[in-house]
């Protein structure tokens, strides 16, 4: 018995350090030491002068390259070259901007049909004008799609124009890491904009900082002030957005693409029931509990990438005790929450009736329970994961100055592949 608890203890062991060394490894990877500058000296030291030139993207099976409009239409391939998304669009724009000069003359009385492309539709009737209200409906569908077009192209535009002419200047040239700088590079604007944007609207909600009996009281919350349906409907076309990449592999494949692919279905899980039966609240809530922590993460990565040591280990104990506080205490928060207040709702609103807005009936409390509960273990995986590199990055500070070329094993798989097309 003894002999086969050190086995199996051998095992783990054995299996969390191939996920520690992993560089393909969506969390772990970007925290390891990166090989020094190509143009440094031999004492270390940095460049003196950023290069000149600008560098062409990289040639590899998720180039950016458009092959034409209509193959990259076809192909899907418009996700991620700029200039098709950006045709795609502008299309509607110029639409509903014609409309709007032309309609005047030739269909006087009658609204610009496009508009429910662009801007949030379903406004509520007897809202006044200037406090409008919004409730949901299909044109929400048509709203979401056009911004996973937007999301692609505004994605692709920071990656390609503002993330990687930042690597030029830190000297980083291998492909692989290019892509995953400018990944977490978008990561880091989007997750900062949405987290700022989720505590603005947080701060106008009875909800203000996780008074969550709020979330029941008074149910359903279906009418909604614009910036709150536009807040939810972007983030709905983002993880959306983010879920067509990876599952058209897209984007160059990590090794951890399960638990990724888990934890955007699950988001878009409480995404669409919450909007579904008039959760926004709770909603609204739980979003802010991902991206507030999820901007440190990418900060930090960013900050390995491009080798300032010292600032990288004080973002990453930052990090790890603002992901403890968001990730864990607060989504355990909305747990208890739906667990013991969910009751806290008016005796009217529980039952299952879509005509008044109402959906929540009994076994309803599991369907939220559920997720969340999902996420916290998904969170708790990583959470371990991220503890482990919290504590070898104070304990090697000082001891190791070792530079792994683990990542030269990404550009051998691009490299191959060239040669083959």
């Amino acid at each position: 018995m003894a002999t086969t608890a050190k086995r199996k203890g051998r095992a783990r062991a054995g299996t969390l350090q191939k996920i520690e060394t992993d560089p393909a490894h969506h969390l772990a990877g970007p925290f390891l030491p990166q090989t020094p500058f190509e143009s440094s000296s031999e004492s270390g030291s940095r460049p003196p002068t950023p290069l000149r030139r600008p560098r062409s993207p990289p040639v590899n099976p998720w180039n950016t390259t458009s092959k034409g409009f209509w193959n990259d239409l076809t192909t899907f391939r418009w996700i991620v070259v700029p200039s098709s998304s950006f045709k795609l669009w502008m299309f509607p724009v110029i639409l509903w901007a014609n409309w709007e000069v032309l309609a005047p003359y030739v269909a006087n009385g009658i609204s610009n049909p496009f508009a429910h492309i662009i801007f949030i539709s379903h406004r509520v009737p007897d809202s006044p004008p200037d406090n409008p209200l919004y409730q949901k409906g299909y044109f929400d569908l048509v709203f979401i799609a056009y911004y996973i077009i937007v999301w692609s192209w505004f994605r692709q535009t920071i990656i390609l124009y503002v993330c990687w002419p930042v690597t030029q200047y830190f000297g980083i040239k291998k492909e692989a890491k290019l892509a995953r700088f400018g990944e977490q590079g978008y990561a880091m604007i989007y997750f900062a904009i949405s987290g700022a944007w989720g505590y603005r609207i947080m701060s106008r909600l009875p909800t203000w900082w996780y008074n969550t009996s709020e979330f029941w009281i008074g149910y359903p919350h279906w009418e909604m002030v614009p910036e709150l349906k536009s807040y939810y409907l972007l983030q709905a076309a983002y993880w959306c957005q983010q879920l067509l990449v990876l599952g058209l592999g897209l984007e160059k494949p990590r090794k951890d693409y399960a638990e990724l692919i888990a934890h955007h279905f699950v988001t878009l899980w409480l995404v669409g029931w919450s909007y579904l039966i008039n959760l926004t609240y709770i909603g609204n809530a739980v979003y802010m509990s991902m991206d507030i922590p999820d901007t440190f993460l990418a900060f930090s990565k960013l900050l390995n990438y491009m080798r300032f040591d010292r600032a990288k280990i004080v973002a990453v104990v930052v990090f790890c005790g603002v992901w403890t506080y968001f990730r864990h205490y607060l989504n355990i928060v909305m747990l208890w929450s739906v667990w013991n207040e969910f009751d806290l709702m008016p005796e009217t609103s529980k039952r299952w009736y879509p005509a008044d807005g109402v959906w929540l009936t009994w076994w309803m409390k599991y369907q939220i329970f559920v997720p969340i509960l999902l996420l916290q273990f998904l969170n708790l995986y990583w959470y371990f994961l991220i503890l482990r590199i919290v504590w070898r990055a104070i304990s090697t500070a000082t001891a190791e100055d070792d530079r792994s070329d683990d990542e030269d094993e990404d550009e051998d798989e691009f490299e191959k592949r060239e040669k083959k097309n």
